[in-house]
Parts: C-alpha cells; structure tokens; sequence
C-alpha cells in the first residue's frame, strides 16, 4: 500500500492520514447504512408485489437484484477483512469485485431500458426517469474505475468505492423516502433533485464531515468524486425537469 499509518491526530501540513481509530467503525457503518437504504425501499416493493399476486418480474429484473445485492455483500465482506487485518485476501477478492461492476454496467441500463419499455403506455411510465437510471451506472462506473487505478492508495481506494456504492443506493432511498419528500417539497428542479437525491447525498457528505472531524481537510479523491456526482445530478435535473428533448430521446431509446 502507498499509504502509511500516520497515527490518529492530524498535524498541520502533514500527509492526509489513512488510518484513525474510528476509521472500521465508521466505515462500516456506512455500508450499514445502505444495507438499511436499499432493504427498506424494495422489501416492502417486493412484498406488496407477492402480495398482489402480481406478474412475476421480467428475468432480467432478477439478475440484476442479485447482481447488485451480490455487490453489496462483496463490499461488507471487503470491509470486514480490511477490519479483520486480511488484506490479501481483500486484493484477491477485489478482482471479483471489478468483474461483477462490469456486468453490473452491462446489465443496469438493460434491465432500466427493458423495464421501461414494459411500463411504457401504463400510469407507470416514464421514460425522461432513464435521465437517474443511466447516470447511476455511469458515475458508478466511472468511480469504481478510480477506486481500481488507484488501489494501491489506501485513502483514495476505500473512499471512491464507498462514492461509487453510495451513489447507486440512491435507488433504494428514493422508493423508500421520496413520495414523502416530494408531496413535502412540490414539484420543480430543487424539489426534484431533493427527493430523489437527498438521502444518499447526506451519506456522501457525512463522509466527507468524518475526515474534516478526524483528519481536519478533505481527501482530493473524495472532492473530485463529489464534484462530479453534484455536476451529474444537476445535468439529471436538468433532463427530467426542463430539458423539452429529453423525453423524446427517452421514448426513442426504449424503442418507441
């Protein structure tokens, strides 16, 4: 690893640390977190569903809850062995890891594009919502590349992987908490980006507070990774609420 312990107070001018003692709580905490995220808004979805005696999810929906959930326990797992003091198996596994984001960049705008189309002419569609779905996988893609250019830097690896899986659980809070925060807040760009952003952008940014309370600055990694989800969410703002072509070129793209 690049990164050295550099102990748990941090000193004016010195190397950003890569260790504090609150740093397994903490982390793994966030991880929690989403756990809590993503069972709240589609356990209950997916009792309703049974429920209903509704018709079986389309396969590919399947494959792509267990693509994702299969991330979700490869990351606590990481996070436990890091915890655990294993970091060569963490290295082994990370190569899953990049092996499963891969199809889960192949597999989410596929099941997104099938969904719609299958909802398409139902009080359920909504093409111009393709703008969060394919945003999702691209910023998840784009910061789990980071993560795993730069592995070998400890500070930088953990946090770009943390952003990347942070960013998607966006999905599991929205079904959960936005038609509360969205009868709340009204319609609109602010009152859209609120409700379906909201939740997961408090995680991100509660990681950032973290290193200001345990390091007293910011990792660069983090501030370019949070620079970019901010700029994505406003062009995503800006296609689902204002941008008049938008729901054309998603009609198009669903093949309608």
């Amino acid at each position: 690893m690049t990164d050295t312990v550099l102990g748990t107070a941090p000193v004016r001018g010195a190397p950003f640390a890569p260790y504090h003692k609150w740093d397994r709580n903490f982390f793994l905490g966030l991880v929690l977190a989403i756990w809590v995220g993503i069972v709240m808004g589609f356990g209950g979805d997916i009792q309703d569903h049974i429920r209903s005696n509704a018709p079986a999810y389309p396969w590919i929906v399947h494959v792509h809850a267990v693509a994702f959930v299969g991330w979700l326990v490869l990351l606590t797992t990481q996070v436990l062995l890091i915890r655990t003091k294993r970091p060569q198996l963490h290295y082994r596994l990370g190569a899953a890891m990049m092996g499963l984001a891969l199809f889960m960049v192949i597999i989410g705008p596929a099941t997104a594009i099938a969904m719609q189309r299958a909802a398409f002419g139902t009080k359920d569609s909504d093409p111009a919502f393709l703008a969060i779905q394919l945003s999702d996988i691209v910023v998840f893609a784009s910061l789990v590349t980071a993560a795993y250019l730069m592995r070998n830097t400890s500070s930088a690896h953990k946090r770009l992987m943390l952003l990347s899986t942070l960013y998607i659980s966006d999905a599991g809070f929205a079904r959960w908490l936005s038609p509360s925060l969205g009868a709340a807040l009204g319609d609109g760009f602010w009152p859209f980006l609120l409700s379906t952003y909201l939740p997961s952008d408090l995680l991100i940014l509660s990681l950032g507070a973290y290193d200001l309370v345990t390091r007293r600055r910011l990792y660069p990694a983090y501030l370019w990774g949070v620079g970019a989800i901010a700029a994505v969410q406003l062009i995503v703002g800006y296609l689902y609420t204002v941008a008049p072509f938008w729901k054309a070129t998603a009609t198009w793209l669903i093949g309608h």
